[in-house]
């Protein structure tokens, strides 16, 4: 089968590789869509920390973002799976640990991720082996382009939840990439009053677009109490910021990771009764994601700028968008496209 490879940093190429085969609890996707996120990039320019830790090295095989059809099972997992459109979850935990046993295996010490950490293949490939486990059933409703959105959008609904809103609480979310837009969409499908803040340009230009009408820069933020500030941005001035700005009593979510450390002092934290919280992972959000994508309470798609097929992902990774491609922030690649 064909599947990308990062090979170096600065090298990725679509090569040919042996289809993979089920182990016992596992089974064989064929994948129809995926996105690539920030991570993948990470990896392409070298810069991932896993690459430094040992938790992953080169060739890399990545995709984290994927839906697909079940085309074989291992032994041990029903054949009921074959032919279910399916998404899978990007963390898997070793199942055995305090942690996995008390459904926090997204933590797990060794946990394994998906085209990220300890060599599992990643789905920028014509098919994906990933463990039965980690399946969650896609509705016939649902197209390849939601599903193939719901491992971003369980990161960012994770993060919605930790901000706790009720309906009129005003959210400032921090970084109108990806994450942050689908934290917008989300807070608001909660009823909250949404404000975004970025970096003039066609960050916010697009999140106007979404129907996001509370778009500032720092320099233009007027002086509002704000109830939750998510940071889905990768400055590692803005978490400090944040806390300054956010009310007492209220939350803080920190979600976006920047390249050098972030600081906070924690009498700010201590003496405005903030609550503060981190997100790693989608997981314990992916059957919600899915049930309110469903429903129509948020519609992701509008971020898919393009869709292309393997051979173009190097480009991408190196920076340039595809022709023609629209003014979203994600690109999706369909395996079977040539």
């Amino acid at each position: 089968m064909r599947a990308l490879m990062i090979t170096a940093p600065g090298e990725a190429a679509v090569h040919d590789v042996d289809p993979p085969v089920a182990a016992p609890g596992e089974v064989v996707v064929d994948v129809e869509r995926a996105g690539i996120c920030g991570t993948d990039a990470e990896f392409y320019s070298g810069h991932m920390a896993y690459l430094r830790s040992g938790h992953a090295r080169f060739p890399m095989r990545i995709g984290h973002e994927w839906m697909g059809t079940v085309a074989t099972v291992g032994q041990g997992v029903d054949p009921a799976w074959i032919g279910r459109r399916v998404m899978g979850d990007t963390m898997l935990g070793c199942g055995t640990c305090r942690r996995c046993r008390r459904g926090a295996q997204h933590v797990c010490e060794d946990r394994q991720e998906v085209g990220i950490r300890g060599h599992r293949h990643g789905a920028l490939a014509e098919q994906v082996t990933v463990p039965a486990s980690s399946l969650h059933h896609l509705p016939d409703t649902l197209d390849p382009a939601p599903g193939a959105l719901v491992e971003p959008g369980g990161n960012a609904l994770r993060a919605v939840q930790g901000a706790r809103l009720s309906p009129g609480d005003r959210v400032l979310i921090m970084g109108p990439g990806t994450i942050g837009l689908l934290c917008a969409l989300f807070a608001r499908a909660a009823g909250a009053e949404v404000h975004v803040l970025g970096l003039p340009g066609p960050g916010l230009d697009f999140a106007r677009t979404l129907g996001l009408e509370n778009l500032w820069t720092q320099e233009t933020l007027p002086d509002l109490p704000l109830d939750a500030i998510i940071d889905a941005a990768t400055s590692s001035e803005l978490p400090g910021w944040a806390l300054s700005r956010v009310e007492p009593g209220g939350r803080l979510v920190l979600i976006g990771l920047a390249g050098e450390p972030s600081r906070i002092d924690a009498r700010d934290l201590v003496l405005g009764d903030v609550t503060a919280v981190g997100v790693l992972s989608a997981s314990p959000a992916l059957e919600e994601t899915i049930a309110l994508y469903a429903a129509g309470t948020v519609d992701p798609r509008p971020l898919i700028a393009a869709t292309i097929g393997l051979d173009q992902v190097a480009d991408v990774l190196a920076g340039t968008r595809p022709p023609g491609s629209g003014p979203g922030p994600k690109i999706h690649i369909d395996p079977r496209r040539r």
